[in-house]
């Protein structure tokens, strides 16, 4: 098996070439890429039944098993959104300044593609094909580091998809795939400053912080997301309950999942027997405050006393923490406190308290009566994404291509020489 650094330096050599491709040629080989998954979702299917398998026979939680799982619509929904990225414009030479210098000589500040992007991340397969996709498009050589519980199915589609990418005329390494469960190998990724551009890791709080403080190359931060859902005492009371099961029950494995529910004092009683109803009809285990336990037990629903470490939890699965609080001020103070700065949400028809909530909050994404779920690349109009940013540096929230480009400054002269 080759190693780690012959993978990544093929990628290196790779993305030296991808950045002389047009735009044209880069989109066929994203229609070609996206037709090669549909012609061979029977094969992607069965690596990811051994996948399944394997992840049932070590009793994995119904949350990971969702995110693990493929079946033909999923893997043609891969394909639609490879086909979706090579509708965009070209990130790609775009012209971000042009201007003329008091030396005569002319500025432009153009972007460029990042070069060799790493993506570490764990049971979701599908992000094989977005991370491919984003990175050819953006004119990047992809690395990938998927996870062990996912690693048949990874493998199946980084391959159909090189092969068809070489295919369409890109070049050889333009896709990597990182094929072995040996952990060791991701360390070893993350130490090759000068080949390796950027690092993305997603997944877990444990790998992006494993990622964070052991990279030698710098990391864009794809945090996770205990999100909030804040019911304001001038909330619409029929919208908040919508809102909330939306948030907390869509889907319990994503990052977007709102795994806190703050309502006001003032419509404690009105708000809270109704939903805490509904969510425990969902199967959702209640962590509740004080408050919250005694308005939940004279509703005759069942809940456990919420502990300090239940409002940091990013619970992933049918599981929500609900606090009684004072005031916007309060509920505020509690987001930032506990938040991981993904996505927040305050329903209310108060403007001001709507107003102080998206100021103050801080979080990539911070909405207003609607709910944390639609943080998505392709929700904001981006795309397929390769990740959430939850940092402040380069990208934040949702990005996709364009947060796989940096930019360059190309000056052109007459002779002009500095004294």
């Amino acid at each position: 098996m080759d190693s780690v650094r012959d993978i990544a330096l093929r990628a290196k050599a790779a993305s030296a070439q991808m950045m002389t491709i047009s735009c044209e040629d880069r989109n066929k080989a994203l229609y070609a890429m996206a037709a090669a998954l549909r012609d061979n979702v029977d094969e992607v299917i069965a690596a990811n039944v051994s996948d399944m398998e394997a992840a049932k026979a070590r009793n994995t939680s119904d949350s990971l098993l969702d995110r693990l799982m493929l079946d033909e619509g999923r893997v043609f929904d891969m394909a639609d959104a490879l086909e979706d990225l090579a509708k965009l414009p070209d990130p790609v030479g775009r012209v971000l300044e042009d201007r003329i210098l008091y030396n005569g000589m002319q500025l432009r500040k153009v972007t460029v593609p990042l070069g060799v992007v790493a993506i570490v991340y764990e049971a979701r397969p599908n992000v094989t094909a977005d991370a491919c996709g984003i990175c050819l498009k953006s004119g990047n050589a992809a690395v990938l580091r998927g996870g062990s519980m996912a690693a048949k199915s990874c493998k199946a589609i980084a391959d159909i998809l090189h092969e068809a990418a070489v295919a369409s005329g890109m070049p050889k390494g333009c896709i990597e795939i990182i094929a072995t469960t040996d952990h060791a190998a991701t360390d070893e990724l993350m130490q090759l400053h000068g080949i390796v551009d950027v690092l993305i890791p997603r997944g877990g709080a444990g790998l992006i912080a494993h990622c964070v403080e052991t990279a030698k190359v710098p990391v864009i931060e794809t945090g996770t997301g205990n999100c909030h859902v804040y019911v304001h005492a001038s909330a619409d009371l029929e919208m908040a309950h919508t809102i909330v099961m939306n948030a907390k029950c869509r889907r319990y494995g994503v990052c977007n999942a709102a795994e806190t529910l703050l309502v006001d004092e003032d419509i404690a009683e009105a708000f809270l027997p109704g939903i805490l109803s509904s969510l425990s009809e969902k199967g959702v285990l209640i962590h509740a405050d004080e408050r919250a336990s005694q308005i939940a037990a004279e509703a005759g629903v069942g809940c456990v006393l919420a502990t300090e470490t239940d409002w940091a939890t990013e619970y992933l699965a049918p599981e929500i923490a609900v606090r009684v609080v004072d005031g916007v001020d309060t509920a505020i103070d509690h987001v930032n406190t506990y938040g991981t700065k993904h996505s927040e949400a305050i329903v209310a028809q108060d403007a001001c308290a709507i107003e102080a909530f998206q100021q103050r909050v801080d979080a990539s994404s911070v909405y207003a009566n609607a709910s944390t779920a639609f943080t998505d690349g392709g929700q904001f109009g981006l795309g397929a994404e390769i990740g959430i940013s939850t940092q402040k540096l380069h990208v934040r929230g949702p990005f996709a291509l364009e947060g796989l480009t940096s930019y360059k400054y190309l000056l052109n002269g007459e002779g002009q020489v500095r004294s």
